[in-house]
C-alpha cells in the first residue's frame, strides 16, 4: 500500500544521504537550472461542510480518551503488515490512554514527545439503531497531522495527507447499527522533502547504536496526533454537500446581495422526473427573515438585502462582525424537504490596487499579530477556553487582524473570527519552501485548494497567503511561485493574495505574482542585534525599496525580539522587557513614516504569544517574542502595543478608547 512505499521511500533517503552528498556540489545547480515545472491538475474536494445539527441532520462527537500506541521508530511498517487495524490494540500492544483532540508530544512523562514516525489511536462507540433507516454517516476528522489512515470495524475507510486540514469518508456501509463499533487511526509525523511543510528524516548514532531524528527549518515544534475534533454525522441520502456564497454591497452600502451556489448529491439528484430545487431563507441576528428566494434546477440565486447591516472589523464600526443566517433548504419537485442546512453570512466587498486594501469601500490598515495554535500540554490541539481567551486579549489590545502563521487554524477559530470582526490573512502550511519539486508544487496547490475550499465562506478571511518565508531568491522561486499564485487565484478571484518574504527585496523573484507584499525583518536581533539605533530607518528604507520594485501595497508582517518575562535591565538589553518595548517603539516610528506615503498598509507583531520549538541552544523553553506569555499573560510591552493599537483605531477609524487604556497619574491643574 502507499503508506509502506513512503515509507520505504523516507529509508531510501536515508540510506542515499551520504552518497548524495558528494554528488550535491556537482549536480543540484544544474538541477535548479534545467528545472522544468508543469501545471498539473490537483484533486478537487468535495462536500466538508462544518458537521452542523438541524431538522435533517445529527451530529455525534468522538472526542475523549481513546487508546494509544506508538510503533517502534526502526520499524513503523509493523503494525500494517501485523494488521493491528483488525482487532484492538491492545491485543497487539500494550495501550495507553490518550486525548483526542491534543498533540500527543506533551502528554507522557517519557520520550513521546520527539518520536518519529507512526502511532496508532483507537476507540469503540455505538452507533443508534435509528440510523441506519435511509441516512448515510460520515465520518469526519478536523485534523490529523501529518498523515492518517483510518480503518472502521477493520476495514479501510480513508487516507489523507496534510495536517491542519479537515477530511471526511462515508462510513454508511461499514457500520454495525445498533451495536459496538471500532475506529482505528494510524498518524505519521514524518515530514520530508516533498511533505508541506518540508523536514528531513536522518539516521544518527546514539549511545544505543542508531537512532533516526526528524529536523526542519521552520521554528515552530512540529506537534503531531489527531489536532481536531473528529464527528460522526448523518445526512440524508440525497442531500447538500457543498455550499458557496459571495456577497457584494451598493456603493452606498446600504443595500446588500448574497449569491450562493448549492452542490447536492444522491441518487434523487439524477433522477429525471424530479427536479431539484432550493429554498433559501436569510435571517437577522433577531431571528427576523429579512430575505428569502427558490431557485430553479441550477440551484444557485440571489438574495437582496435592504436596508443592509455589512460585516466591518473590529474597532471600524460600533457593531463589528455582523451576521446574518442563512438557510438552505433543499427540496424535490413536490416541494418534499430532503435536507437543510444552516451558515452565518457576512455582507462585505473587498477591494485593492497598488496603493491600498478596501473593506466595504473604505481603506483598512492592518495592526494585528502572527501567531501560533500552540499552548502547555496540549500542544495544537483544539482548546475552545484557550482560543476564547485569545479572542479576549486580541480585543483587549486592540487588534483588528491576524496571520494564521504558518498553517490553517481551526474552523472553530475562523467562526470566532467571523463573529467578532477580526480579519485573516488566511495562510497554508507551506513554510521555508525550498528544493522546489513538480512533487512539491503538487501537494502545495493541494493545500491551498484544501484551505480555500474549506474557507472560502468565512467573511474574516480577507487575503490568502501562499507561503511563510519560502527561498524566493532561487533559480526556480520565479516559475514555481507564479505558478501557485495563478492556481489560487483561479480558486478564488475576490480576495487578493500575498506571502511572507524574507529575502532581501533584490534577490526575491515571487513579488511580481502576488497582490500584496508582505516582508518579515527582525531588525536590532537576528540582524544587529542589540542596536535599537538600527532600527527606524532600516524598516523605512526596506519597506520603500519593495514598492519602489513591484508597486503594491506593502505589509510588515513580521517584527519582534524575544523576551523573558520578568527580565527587567536599564538601559534596554536583548531579551529584558524594556529591550522588547524599545523596538516595539522604534518600529512604530517608521510605520507611521510610512503611513504618509499611502502604500504602507498594515503591521503584524511576531508573535502573539510565547510557543514551543525544536530543541535549541537560541531557545530557552521555545521561543519568547510573544506580546503575551504561553500561559497568556501579558509582558510590559503588551500595554504598550495596546495604547498604539487603540490610537490608531481612533485617528483611522475614529474609534473610541477603552475606559482602562490610561492609568490615572496625578492632577495636574494648579
Amino acid at each position: 500500500m502507499h503508506l509502506r512505499i513512503r515509507l520505504t521511500c523516507r529509508k531510501y533517503e536515508i540510506w542515499a544521504l551520504s552518497f548524495f552528498s558528494l554528488v550535491t556540489g556537482l549536480y543540484v545547480l544544474h538541477f535548479s537550472i534545467a528545472l522544468i515545472l508543469v501545471n498539473k491538475e490537483v484533486p478537487q474536494t468535495r462536500g466538508m461542510l462544518y458537521p452542523r445539527e438541524s431538522e435533517t441532520r445529527e451530529v455525534r462527537s468522538l472526542d475523549g480518551i481513546w487508546n494509544f500506541v506508538r510503533s517502534d521508530q526502526a520499524n513503523p511498517t509493523q503494525g500494517v503488515r501485523d494488521e493491528w487495524y483488525a482487532k484492538e490494540l491492545s491485543k497487539s500492544r500494550a495501550t495507553i490512554p490518550m486525548p483526542v483532540p491534543a498533540s500527543y508530544n506533551d502528554i507522557t512523562t517519557d520520550n513521546l514527545r520527539d518520536h518519529v514516525g507512526t502511532v496508532w489511536y483507537d476507540r469503540k462507540f455505538f452507533v443508534p439503531r435509528s440510523w441506519s433507516k435511509d441516512q448515510r454517516i460520515w465520518l469526519r476528522f478536523g485534523s490529523v497531522h501529518y498523515e492518517a489512515y483510518v480503518w472502521i470495524n477493520g476495514q479501510k475507510v480513508v487516507k489523507h495527507e496534510m495536517g491542519h486540514l479537515p477530511f471526511e469518508a462515508e462510513v454508511t456501509d461499514l457500520l454495525n447499527y445498533g451495536a459496538e463499533n471500532r475506529i482505528t487511526v494510524m498518524c505519521d509525523n514524518a515530514l520530508i522533502q516533498t511533505t508541506v511543510p518540508q523536514g528531513r528524516i536522518t539516521e544518527v548514532p546514539n549511545d544505543g547504536g542508531m537512532t533516526i531524528v526528524q529536523s526542519y527549518t521552520f521554528d515552530f515544534f512540529n506537534y503531531a496526533g489527531i489536532h481536531r475534533s473528529v464527528h460522526l454525522y448523518t445526512t440524508p441520502r440525497t442531500f447538500i454537500e457543498e455550499v458557496e456564497v459571495t456577497t457584494n454591497l451598493s456603493k452606498d452600502a446600504t443595500v446588500g446581495e448574497v449569491f450562493y451556489s448549492v452542490s447536492v448529491n444522491g441518487s434523487a439528484a439524477n433522477e429525471a422526473d424530479n427536479v431539484l430545487h432550493i429554498q433559501a431563507n436569510l435571517y437577522d441576528k433577531e431571528g427576523i427573515l429579512v430575505a428569502n428566494a427558490t431557485s430553479d434546477q441550477k440551484l444557485g440565486g440571489k438574495l437582496q438585502v435592504n436596508p443592509v447591516k455589512p460585516w466591518w472589523p473590529y474597532l471600524m464600526h460600533s457593531e463589528p462582525g455582523y451576521l446574518y443566517q442563512l438557510e438552505i433548504k433543499l427540496l424535490a419537485t413536490n416541494d418534499e424537504l430532503l435536507d437543510v442546512y444552516r451558515l452565518k453570512v457576512g455582507i462585505r466587498t473587498l477591494g485593492w490596487n497598488s496603493q491600498q486594501f478596501l473593506i466595504n469601500g473604505k481603506p483598512v490598515y492592518f495592526r494585528g499579530f502572527g501567531r501560533h495554535e500552540d499552548s502547555d500540554i496540549r500542544g495544537k490541539g483544539l482548546d475552545n477556553a484557550l482560543m476564547v481567551r485569545d479572542f479576549n486579549l486580541l480585543k483587549w489590545i486592540g487588534a483588528n487582524a491576524y496571520r494564521t502563521s504558518h498553517y490553517p487554524y481551526s474552523e472553530e477559530s475562523m467562526q470566532f473570527a467571523d463573529e467578532h470582526g477580526i480579519m485573516i490573512i488566511d495562510e497554508c502550511p507551506s513554510v521555508d519552501t525550498e528544493n522546489f519539486s513538480q512533487e512539491l508544487l503538487g501537494k502545495h496547490k493541494s493545500s491551498l485548494e484544501q484551505l480555500i475550499h474549506r474557507d472560502r465562506n468565512h467573511p474574516s478571511v480577507v487575503m490568502w497567503s501562499i507561503a511563510n518565508e519560502p527561498r524566493t531568491g532561487s533559480v526556480s522561486a520565479d516559475s514555481y511561485f507564479e505558478l501557485v499564485a495563478n492556481f489560487t487565484r483561479s480558486l478564488d478571484k475576490t480576495r487578493p493574495i500575498t506571502a511572507a518574504i524574507a529575502v532581501p527585496n533584490t534577490q526575491d523573484k515571487a513579488g511580481r505574482s502576488l497582490d500584496i507584499i508582505s516582508f518579515n525583518r527582525y531588525n536590532a536581533w537576528y540582524s544587529n542585534a542589540g542596536r535599537l539605533d538600527m532600527i527606524t530607518q532600516n524598516v523605512i528604507d526596506e519597506a520603500i525599496a519593495w514598492n519602489k520594485r513591484y508597486n503594491k501595497p506593502i505589509i510588515m508582517s513580521e517584527y519582534g525580539a524575544d523576551t523573558l518575562e520578568g527580565l527587567h535591565m536599564q538601559p534596554a538589553y536583548v531579551w529584558s522587557e524594556e529591550f522588547q518595548t524599545e523596538v516595539f517603539s522604534r518600529h512604530f516610528k517608521a510605520f507611521d513614516e510610512l503611513r504618509k506615503k499611502g502604500w504602507f498598509i498594515g503591521e503584524f507583531v511576531w508573535n502573539f504569544a510565547d510557543f514551543k520549538t525544536a530543541q535549541t541552544y537560541t531557545r530557552v523553553g521555545g521561543n519568547k517574542k510573544g506580546v503575551f506569555t504561553r500561559a497568556r499573560q501579558p509582558k510590559a510591552a503588551a500595554h504598550l502595543l495596546r495604547k498604539r493599537y487603540f490610537a490608531l483605531g481612533r485617528d483611522l477609524d475614529q474609534c473610541s478608547f477603552p475606559d482602562d487604556l490610561f492609568t490615572y497619574i496625578a492632577d495636574l491643574i494648579s
